[in-house]
């Protein structure tokens, strides 16, 4: 769901730039660090395994298309909302600057589509009532709360990427039509993610369940793991999903590339039917940013700049990103605790 800069007008863009930097200014202020800081490792950590997972896309049968996790659902359930918008912001930048995934233009709405809904919508309307509800079964809870959440949350945020690019008045795009692609391809892809966060989520509450945000001390049980066994395990997890699954991604297009342009080469209908070298609409914001990004692009989709075709670069670029992400996330939570700690003693 990453959009380019061509998607969006320069004033749309900066509409969600203030929108999303709000939210986050806001998601660093809350972060409750002192009373918590057990977690910096597991916000490291998670942050990685998310941005990790992105870069596995799997297939969608019989469309086309493909779909990657979003990750917000599943940040918030450990993390807390504030502190897992915080991890997606990091997430959504370093992809865009050192790889040139998503436009910087577009970076604003990427992070509110992408993580807005399944940060603050999905954990405070939908994931936290069902956790907390009076439900006995506590594996049952996590799992409906996990699917349902991504569901929802997914919907959301390809109905945001359709009204971005209507309000950006992108003339070869209809909004009905695009609309009827988005939000069946990326109900699917909710599907898939919910499930990928549904079982992370239970992996979690067996092992270490203190780690869930919303798990009362009831459903403590003893003898569950140390949080540096979880860590290490989770972070074997990253390495191997960055370093070797990411080879076996889904060439296919995402929900958003297929609805846009199609997938004819594999097959399949044309959708929208965009040129995807012209398309859109051009400015010099979107100039400029563009110029930014293939400075900073030092591993360019996902790949060694002086040779895109070897498959070391995937790897590479799955293991550096996931650290960067990790160092990045847990950095700035600390800072976010360091700063409010600082502001209440004044």
């Amino acid at each position: 769901m990453h959009m380019a800069d061509a998607l969006l007008a320069p004033a749309v863009a900066a509409t969600m730039y203030v929108a999303s930097g709000i939210t986050t200014g806001v998601s660093i202020k809350q972060l409750r660090l002192k009373e918590n800081t057990e977690k910096i490792p597991v916000m490291g950590v998670m942050a990685a395994f998310v941005f990790a997972g992105q870069m596995i896309n799997y297939t969608i049968p019989g469309t086309g298309s493909s779909g990657h996790m979003c990750g917000g659902m599943l940040l918030s359930a450990l993390l807390g909302p504030y502190a897992g918008f915080v991890s997606m912001v990091v997430i959504l930048a370093i992809q865009c600057l050192l790889f040139a995934d998503g436009g910087l233009m577009a970076l604003g709405a990427n992070c509110w589509n992408m993580a807005f809904y399944g940060c603050f919508i999905g954990y405070f309307l939908i994931y936290r009532p069902i956790v907390k509800s009076k439900m006995k079964d506590m594996k049952l809870k996590l799992i409906l709360a996990s699917v349902l959440g991504c569901v929802v949350t997914l919907q959301l945020g390809a109905f945001s990427v359709c009204i971005e690019t209507f309000a950006s008045g992108i003339s070869e795009l209809s909004f009905g039509a695009f609309l009827g692609l988005m939000q069946p391809i990326h109900l699917a892809i909710g599907l898939i993610e919910g499930l990928i966060t549904a079982a992370v989520v239970v992996f979690v509450y067996q092992t270490r369940p203190q780690i869930l945000e919303v798990v009362g001390d009831e459903d403590v049980k003893a003898g569950s793991w140390s949080l540096k066994k979880v860590a290490v395990v989770l972070g074997i997890l990253v390495v191997l999903i960055g370093g070797i699954g990411s080879q076996f991604a889904s060439s296919n297009p995402d929900g958003l590339e297929w609805s846009l342009f199609g997938n004819e080469d594999g097959g399949y209908s044309a959708n929208m039917g965009l040129d995807e070298d012209d398309y859109g609409v051009s400015s010099s914001v979107a100039d400029t940013a563009g110029s930014i990004q293939d400075k900073t692009a030092l591993l360019p989709d996902y790949a060694f700049a002086s040779d895109s075709e070897n498959p070391a670069g995937t790897s590479f670029s799955g293991i550096v990103g996931s650290a960067i992400v990790a160092l990045l996330a847990a950095g700035l939570c600390v800072a976010g605790g360091f700063f409010r700690k600082k502001h209440a003693k004044a």
